[in-house]
């Protein structure tokens, strides 16, 4: 039996406070909420590494205000989606492939891609894949590319070494580093995170088994070196991406770290001339914690705008 949102401690459900709906993608059981009216163009909330829908739970609130419909998936081996525990199964291009099933599934048209950490990867690889499905983009927080490689994946502290073949099993695995200490590490109002919103993603990962993709997937990370398993993969990205010209909006944390604005948001602007922003808010990589509603009020204006018929 799969738990769904409901079944999730009072704590986490109450602030969470959607319906779960299901969905088969390439053979794995997905995870996701789809709020709003059915006819209104869709807004596509893509979540990374350790995260989960409930990451988006303040900027769902103004986007649904605003009379958007509002769907938000779990990655599959995530949140309250099927949890893999074949190394095989978590390549980049099966969770892009996983998203696009999820697009065509629903038959979404029209839609705002909503892209941060892993979910702009995965979610601009979808994009690509059913560019006739797209209206619009929004990143934060992510990248498309092999360079600039980011200072912090870089470092051999702590990062390389969280995910050493015997270090990340042990640290990500068994101790839960991540969505522990990694994510209190990477907000900004820490001492609310860890009263409030923690036990939300600890609570979901709670079997080590089920933490493999916090210390597997990051490896695919490319880095400029040779063997960087997914260098092919990005410079397809970013071939891609460059060549779209749909409307788009950059939004950052100011104290993103991972991401540092003045690189990774200044690059795209180089990929898409015509992007909106960057609009800068409270936030280090999981903006959304410390800056979510606001977030949204920005995601409402952009899209209300960009999308005929994208609010009510």
């Amino acid at each position: 039996m799969y738990p769904t949102i409901a079944d999730l401690p009072p704590s986490i459900s109450t602030r969470y406070p959607y319906r779960s709906q299901f969905v088969s993608v390439n053979g794995w059981r997905m995870h996701y909420i789809d709020e709003g009216p059915a006819d209104a163009p869709p807004v596509l909330l893509l979540h990374g590494n350790p995260t989960w829908g409930f990451l988006w739970r303040d900027v769902i609130r103004p986007l649904l205000t605003a009379g958007h419909r509002v769907v938000v998936p779990d990655q599959i081996g995530f949140g309250l989606s099927e949890k893999p525990r074949a190394h095989g199964v978590h390549t980049l291009d099966n969770h892009t492939a996983n998203l696009v099933a999820l697009l065509d599934a629903l038959d979404l048209q029209n839609v705002t891609f909503v892209c941060h950490d892993w979910g702009g990867p995965t979610g601009l690889g979808a994009l690509l894949t059913r560019p006739d499905r797209a209206a619009a983009v929004a990143v934060m927080s992510t990248w498309a590319w092999i360079s600039p490689a980011s200072s912090f994946h870089e470092s051999v502290l702590p990062w390389r070494l969280m995910h050493a073949p015997m270090v990340g099993p042990y640290l990500l695995g068994t101790h839960a580093a991540m969505p522990g200490r990694g994510m209190y590490l990477s907000v900004v109002d820490r001492r609310r995170f860890a009263a409030q919103s923690m036990a939300g993603y600890t609570g979901v990962l709670q079997d080590p088994d089920d933490r493999m993709l916090t210390w597997t997937w990051p490896r695919s990370i490319p880095l400029d070196r040779p063997t960087d398993i997914t260098a092919d993969r990005f410079a397809w990205l970013e071939a891609g991406v460059r060549a779209l010209r749909l409307p788009a909006t950059v939004i950052w944390g100011r104290e993103d770290d991972v991401f540092a604005p003045d690189v990774f948001a200044a690059t795209w602007h180089d990929v898409w001339p015509q992007a909106e922003g960057t609009h800068l808010v409270t936030g280090r990589h999981f903006l959304q914690e410390d800056s979510g509603a606001e977030i949204g009020r920005l995601l409402a204006d952009f899209t209300g705008r960009v999308i005929p018929g994208g609010a009510r």
